[in-house]
């Protein structure tokens, strides 16, 4: 499973609860984006959560 190389946000795993109180396990996907970096070593292509990308922790190439 992916993951933000940033802040390391990855997958959740909760429940569904119906209104009869039943529960059923249920993912939930953050939402990440495949982009490209500038970082010290040159320009990469990494998979980044888009609270990370908003609050600027990271340079997008262009």
């Amino acid at each position: 499973m992916a993951s933000c190389v940033v802040c390391g946000k990855q997958r959740a795993i909760g429940n569904n609860v119906s209104h009869a109180n039943k529960k059923t396990k249920r993912i939930i996907l953050p939402n990440l984006q495949r982009l490209r970096v500038v970082t010290s070593s040159g320009i990469k292509r990494v998979t980044v959560c888009t609270r990370c990308l908003r609050s600027g922790k990271i340079k997008k190439a262009v």
